[in-house]
Order: C-alpha cells, then structure tokens, then sequence
C-alpha cells in the first residue's frame, strides 16, 4: 500500500532537487508531483508534475463503493418482497446503476472541492512554497523521505494512504 507524503521547498530548484532524491531512492516518476500557487504553477511547473487540483478520482471512487453497495442492499431488500418480481440479476442490475450513479454524483461534488493537501497547506502555498507530493510504498518511505530531506525539502505532517494505491 502507498502512503502519500508532502514536503515544502523554498523555490523550484530545490523542488528539481527533491523529485531527483526521491527518484534515486526508488520512487517511480508516476507516483511525484508537485504543488504550488496558481502563478508559480503556470510559470514553472510542467503540466505532467501538477497534482490534481480537485478531489475529483478519490470522491469518484468512493461514490462507486458506497453506491453500489446500497444499489446492492435495495437490490437484495426488493428480492424479499415477492410481488415485485427482482431476480438475483434484478439486484445486481440495481447495484451496477447505483454504483453508477454514486460515481457521477460523488465525482461531481468532489470536482468542486480541492484536493487534501491544497486544502491542509493552504498557508505554505499563497506564501509562494512549492510542496512535493510522493506517494511511496510503506516499505520505501523511510529512504525515500531521507534522501528528500537531504537536499533540504522540510516534510509536513501529512501521512495518509493514497487514494488511488
């Protein structure tokens, strides 16, 4: 499983710096990105490295799970009443439209909210900070989290598992 870290850096050099420790620790290209202002983002920040600026995937993802699960349980609780008809494939049908409709309306609401670390570091952000995100796997986080702190990126208190991992 991955866990996502955050580290702050004074500027863009050292952010290079950064993401060049945590790929010799091992850390894949995919699994970095960066953060920072909306200025310094247009200005200094290739498009591939920005982090997702919304909650967009994890509140998809967790719309499918909630929502099939109750598409599931009204699929199951219409089986028991047998006037309406509902077959183990009726409820199943009713779980696959849930998990549906669950995914598009989360994704929806999650579209409009940001993302954790933009919300939990809005201060390091509009001070013009450049935060370097890194989802690691448990076993390399430690080394990984050295060789970032080595070249001088200061880590936040933000130890969550990915989202997506």
């Amino acid at each position: 499983m991955k866990t996502r870290r955050v580290y702050s850096t004074a500027d863009m050099a050292q952010a290079r710096r950064a993401l060049a420790a945590a790929r010799e620790a091992g850390v894949p290209d995919e699994d970095l990105s960066l953060v920072a202002r909306h200025d310094i983002e247009l200005e200094a920040i290739p498009e591939d490295r920005k982090d997702e600026h919304s909650d967009f995937m994890p509140a998809a993802v967790r719309g499918v799970a909630q929502g099939g699960a109750t598409g599931l349980l009204a699929g199951l609780v219409a089986m028991a009443i047998p006037p309406l008809g509902i077959t183990i494939a009726g409820a199943l049908g009713v779980a696959a439209a849930g998990a549906a409709v669950g995914a598009w309306s989360s994704a929806l609401m999650g579209a409009a909210v940001p993302d954790p670390v933009r919300r939990k570091f809005e201060g390091e952000i509009e001070a013009g900070r450049i935060l370097v995100v890194v989802d690691v796997e448990d076993d390399d986080a430690d080394r990984a989290g050295a060789a970032i702190a080595d070249v001088g990126a200061v880590p936040l208190p933000f130890d969550e598992p990915s989202a997506l991992s």
